[in-house]
């Protein structure tokens, strides 16, 4: 059984992604960031950064941060989400990376200084715009070619990037203009596993 402490964040998405797309038993623990549990000391046991997600595989033993970690695991773990080839292998390590490294980051930039930050200041606002267009230049030539990110295989190189275009696209970055990618976006936002995790993130309601 794995434990997975998660919010309804980006980041968030890509661990109930995978493990939906896995058919892992899990058991969901929705962290209030609002509250400030990723602060409290039982949860930055699990996490010193106090983020999400964080996953305890009680299979194991092993306790995970950093999404792209998790995914590297679950995907290990199970032999699947990832190309079996080496070169196919690395080139969706190498897309998880650049999503971990450049696209992310900048998105997440752009969504604070667009929709969140007390003073909006334009000079930022303009460089996080322009820099989020040049990724998904990037992404849509990829994808040009290609099905999905890392070639002919589905893989978490894909999982990762839409945990970003589904936020991007709930923020109203729209994405319609890059024609491969958002073909791209909308394939893998109609998998079951992928509805399925967008959605449970969220805390229960109700008594």
């Amino acid at each position: 059984m794995i434990d997975l402490y998660t919010a309804p964040s980006p980041n968030g998405f890509k661990a109930t992604i995978a493990l939906e797309e896995l058919g892992l038993p899990y058991r969901l623990h929705h962290v209030d960031l609002d509250e400030g549990q990723h602060r409290q000391p039982e949860f930055l046991k699990l996490n010193p950064h106090g983020r999400i997600p964080v996953i305890i595989d009680h299979e194991t033993g092993i306790t995970l941060f950093e999404s792209a970690a998790i995914l590297l695991y679950l995907a290990e773990k199970t032999d699947r989400l990832l190309p079996k080839g080496r070169k196919a292998r690395w080139e969706a390590i190498k897309w998880l990376q650049f999503h971990a490294s450049s696209m992310g980051p900048i998105l997440g930039q752009r969504v604070h200084f667009e929709m969140f930050a007390d003073e909006k200041t334009s000079t930022a606002i303009d460089r996080y715009r322009r820099l989020t267009e040049d990724a998904f230049v990037v992404l849509d030539r990829q994808l040009a070619n290609n099905s999905w990110l890392a070639g002919e295989d589905y893989s978490i190189a894909d999982i990762a990037t839409f945990g970003w275009t589904h936020i991007a696209a709930i923020c109203g970055f729209t994405l319609a203009h890059h024609e491969h990618l958002w073909r791209w976006h909308q394939q893998v936002g109609e998998r079951p596993a992928v509805r399925r995790g967008i959605s449970l993130p969220a805390p229960a309601t109700g008594p």
